[in-house]
């Protein structure tokens, strides 16, 4: 009889594979990629330019520019959130 060592494994001991977005770090993951890459076409499609107040000066830009300055932050603040809460 052949004996085998107690922590080898068979193709018969594996654990049942989990599907990729079951995964808990895909399923958290998945929404902020398809977020973002709606905000980013968003972003992208508004090319007219603006007046924007900031306080006391008055600047032209890109609406796009505005808009991806303000998710950026928007980003920022998510981060802070999300490293004070762990």
């Amino acid at each position: 009889m052949i004996e085998r060592h107690p922590m080898a494994r068979t193709s018969t001991d594996r654990r049942p594979r989990t599907s990729f977005f079951s995964r808990p770090g895909v399923r958290r993951l998945a929404p902020f990629a398809l977020i973002t890459a709606i905000a980013l076409i968003f972003i992208f499609e508004n090319r007219a330019s603006v007046n924007i107040r900031l306080l006391i000066p008055e600047v032209t830009m890109p609406l796009w520019g505005a808009l991806l300055i303000a998710w950026g932050l928007g980003m920022l603040a998510w981060a802070f959130t999300l490293r004070r809460r762990r």
